[in-house]
């Protein structure tokens, strides 16, 4: 593998030969929790890590078309070294990084505002620095189209991994697998799905990783963004644990699994289970080069519908019909996935511009609007895959829903899956040449393998 200066260098100057004006892209600033001294740990953006490789506070590089690159660097205080230790000087950044450093202050009148490019920043300093040295704020909604030329880049370098970014990702995975079995092994009746929760946070800890998100664990699976851990694990709940780790350089991973507190599935649990799996497993199949992931959701979306009339679940028409006519949304509203790197909806700080192909927008329709991903797969590029069911009482309860119901959903068949509240199944991809490597498939996901580890038989 090459080595890590030679990665970012080659980084920086395929993006420099995209630029037609310089760029300008900013680390950030750790935001506050409550007030200025008591922040969140502070994480670089996304496209600075993926240029510069190190989280520096309040840095910026600037990158110029030909070539070249400046990293400014925030002088410490005189007081910094007694509250926060020793800053490396600008000649240590320099040599480890392979990039010349100077002081921030430098940035200031060293080019025309007009002529430059950058891209959102999120904390609330940071856009006001950047606001001072290019006279604008930048973001998703209103990119000018200086800045616009200058996220197409980024996107077009981003959305295929290279080598070294692939091994980080093969790494939060494999962290990821053993926090996903630590959890499973933890999990019985009576405990708190917090303890469970810290179960994952420990193990990410234990290995230099962070979490790549707010981790979900929940007996509550309906709700499908749930961050309530509040909850005595009881006999018959589904316990949803949707947890990542990200590796010390910021790449991502993304998995879900639905276990069995008890330590097996009822009938009803493993009925759609195994109907999520398969639609899972569906998904998985069709992924190559050329193929659109609006095409292989629609194909999930297929097979959940079919399995869903066969448990009489929904009924009054074909699969076709049930997703053109919103039904099958009732159960499984969101996408099928996303891309995935150093951001766990990777670039989504850009909007739809990353996810949708030119020329593709988003669809308002139910079983389209929430699809984060309206592409042709690429090798190179990193998705989830994560079909789910959802029996959410209040969403089915809905008056805008109530049409759907009493047309298509067979309520007292419903009634009989009340203890199946939410499953959901999610595994990272790698887009390969002729088909798709599954970087998360060794955590367990059958049901047998499951309850054998639930069970403590494996």
């Amino acid at each position: 593998m090459p080595s890590l200066q030679h990665t970012f260098l080659k980084r920086r100057q395929s993006l420099a030969s995209k630029l037609r004006s310089p760029a300008l892209i900013f680390a950030g600033h750790a935001p506050p929790r409550n007030f200025p001294a008591n922040t969140y740990p502070f994480r670089a953006s996304s496209h600075f890590l993926y240029l510069v490789g190190m989280s520096i506070e309040g840095a910026a590089i600037l990158v110029h078309p030909d070539g070249s690159s400046t990293l400014f660097v925030p002088t410490p205080s005189p007081d910094d070294e007694l509250w926060h230790g020793p800053s490396p000087s600008l000649e240590t950044i320099s040599s480890l990084l392979g990039i010349e450093a100077q002081p921030f202050e430098g940035l200031k009148g060293s080019f025309r505002k007009e002529a430059i490019a950058s891209l959102p920043v999120h904390d609330e300093k940071t856009r006001l620095i950047q606001q001072e040295l290019i006279g604008r704020i930048v973001s998703a909604s209103s990119l000018s189209p200086i800045d616009e030329a200058l996220a197409d880049a980024i996107i077009s370098l981003r959305l295929h991994h290279d080598e070294a970014a692939i091994a980080e990702v093969r790494h939060a995975a494999s962290i990821t697998k053993q926090a996903h079995l630590e959890a499973m092994r933890s999990t019985r009746v009576g405990r708190g799905a917090w303890e469970i929760r810290a179960t994952l946070l420990a193990l990410f800890a234990h290995n230099h990783c962070t979490p790549a998100y707010e981790p979900i664990v929940t007996p509550k699976g309906e709700i499908l963004h749930a961050r309530d851990s509040n909850h005595i694990l009881e006999e018959g709940d589904l316990l949803l644990i949707d947890a990542g780790a990200e590796s010390p350089t910021g790449w991502a991973s993304d998995v879900t699994r639905t276990i069995p507190v008890s330590g097996r599935f009822s009938s009803t649990q493993r009925a759609v289970y195994e109907l999520v799996l398969e639609a899972q497993k569906g998904a998985i199949s069709a992924l190559r080069p050329g193929v659109r992931f609006r095409d292989v959701h629609l194909l999930a979306s297929r097979i959940l519908a079919e399995g869903l009339l066969e448990l009489g679940i929904l009924r009054n028409g074909g699969p076709e019909t049930l997703i053109e006519e919103g039904a099958l949304a009732l159960f499984f509203p969101h996408g099928l996935g996303h891309l995935l790197g150093l951001d766990v909806h990777d670039m989504e700080d850009l909007g739809d511009r990353a996810g949708y192909a030119p020329g593709r927008f988003r669809s308002t329709h139910p079983s389209l609007r929430y699809l984060r991903l309206d592409r042709d797969l690429e090798a190179g590029m990193v998705v989830t895959i994560e079909p789910g069911f959802y029996h959410s009482k209040g969403w089915l309860a809905h008056p805008q829903n109530a049409p759907l119901v009493h047309r298509f959903v067979n309520v007292d068949i419903l009634n009989r899956f009340s203890d199946v509240r939410g499953i959901r199944i999610e595994d990272d991809l790698l887009i390969t040449q002729d088909g798709a490597e599954c970087l998360t498939d060794s955590i367990p996901k059958e049901v047998e393998d499951i309850e054998k580890v639930i069970g403590g038989t494996c």
